[in-house]
């Protein structure tokens, strides 16, 4: 296991020292959001520990990502300081995104990370002999309010899981040529709705729509397909000038980590007015992330090779090294009423046909300028079997079949009904993972 924190952290914990991912939070109602790193249970706050003058490394001396005034040093953790008054020297509040951070890019980010885990780590007596400042530096993280961690200026949601793109064909078009010829050429992708992408936890109201005639017009009012989707996001970090594509073997450079997420869908609406131009109320009334980011450095451990890809991509998408990353995922359904939630599929981020580099590269070879804070789903993750499958479209296939949950059955989502998703690679004794993706489902107004 090796490294190892002062902070008790329980073996089945996702947030070890080994991880560190990354959020913003509120330590009380009302009060002005920071950036926070979890480590166990608790939440490690940065800008508190910026102001110490933690980081002292040659990037982020003297920088604002973090952005609390130097005043704050001349007290901050020595005799005599009075945690309750802690607040009382600030001009301006903390950086109430991450988005400044990850524009400075990996020299930086692995800087900070270095920094965070020696603070951290059970040898260093700065913070673990400190009582003063660790009372004002870690906060316990069921008494935190998580933010979105990002200003999202841009979503992208991709159609990266061959599994899926195969079922969903197969359901539409049938199994003759369930996937179009394209796929294997090009990452697809449609341009999604930043403005309604929410943090776990928020609730999701049925959306209302059109669907198929039936009868002789279209069918309008309240979603009866809505859907969840097992997905992943990754979060641009530098990103790209307008008109300067990025490099396939450097993609990983802008991508600053992962989290979960959900593409809520009502497919009813979704396959009425898809064709043809693509997804739109369908998905834009709400996707669902993950509150912690964790980094491609803490998944590096749990990188594996990915999927061959035949035909050869073309040379702008042709990787040195083509990796996706151990991570299992599952999906939990807690029907309306009852108090148990039941696992509806599980799956795992390898069985991605296109690489999330990949994902971005192509993004970019137009010249699209992605920028920090830019949200890049995976599209929906299905692995080969019935039971790995992402979304009640294939676990249902379109609601020919019931999905049972204990003492009922699903079609699709009803009222009431809790979506939970989870996701964790397993370390020699500790474990990486993200926390929840929780929503959920509100009626819709009438």
């Amino acid at each position: 296991m090796g490294l190892k924190s002062f902070v008790e952290v329980h073996p089945d914990s996702h947030f070890p020292i080994q991880n560190l991912p990354y959020g913003v939070f509120r330590p009380q109602p009302g009060s002005a959001p920071r950036p926070g790193v979890a480590i166990g249970d608790y939440v490690l706050d940065l800008s508190v520990i910026s102001a110490h003058g933690t980081f002292d490394g040659p990037i982020l001396k003297g920088s604002d990502c973090f952005n609390q005034p130097l005043e704050l040093d001349v007290n901050l953790g020595k005799p005599g300081f009075c945690p309750d008054m802690h607040l009382s020297p600030l001009d301006v509040p903390p950086e109430p995104n991450l988005n400044k951070f990850l524009a400075m890019g990996r020299p930086a980010w692995k800087e900070a990370r270095a920094a965070i885990q020696n603070l951290l780590s059970s040898t260093e007596p700065k913070l673990r002999d400190n009582a003063s400042l660790r009372q004002i530096a870690l906060a316990p993280v069921g008494q935190v309010e998580m933010l979105l961690p990002i200003a999202i200026g841009d979503y992208t949601d991709f159609f990266s899981s061959m599994h899926h793109a195969k079922n969903c064909g197969t359901i539409f078009r049938g199994p003759e040529n369930p996937i179009p010829a394209n796929w294997f050429h090009i990452p697809i992708a449609y341009h999604g709705r930043a403005s309604s992408v929410v943090i776990s936890g928020t609730d999701i109201v049925r959306p209302r729509g059109q669907g198929h005639p039936h009868g002789g017009s279209p069918y309008f009012g309240p979603s009866v397909k809505l859907d969840f989707e097992l997905e992943m996001a990754a979060i641009v970090g530098p990103g790209n000038e307008l008109g300067k594509p990025i490099d396939v073997n450097k993609a990983a450079d802008h991508i600053f980590g992962l989290v979960l997420m959900n593409d809520w869908s009502a497919r009813d609406i979704q396959a009425w007015e898809y064709v043809p131009l693509g997804p739109f109320l369908g998905k834009s009334f709400g996707t669902t992330v993950s509150p912690w980011i964790v980094t491609l450095d803490a998944l590096e451990p749990f990188a594996c090779d990915a999927p061959k890809q035949d035909p050869q991509p073309l040379p702008y998408l042709a990787e040195k090294i083509s990796k996706n990353y151990d991570i299992s995922l599952e999906v939990r359904i807690k029907p309306t009423g009852e108090e148990n939630s039941h696992v509806v599929t599980k799956s795992n981020f390898k069985h991605l046909y296109w690489t999330v580099t990949q994902q971005l590269a192509h993004h970019t070879i137009n010249g699209c300028n992605l920028r920090p804070g830019d949200l890049l789903g995976t599209g929906t993750i299905s692995g080969p079997e019935p039971e790995s499958y992402g979304c009640l479209l294939e676990l249902t296939w379109n609601g020919q079949k019931q999905l049972s949950l204990g003492g009922t059955t699903r079609k699709f989502l009803e009222d009431g009904d809790e979506v939970v998703i989870t996701g964790c690679s397993k370390g020699n004794g500790y474990n990486v993972g993200f926390g929840t993706c929780s929503g959920k489902i509100f009626p819709s107004p009438i």
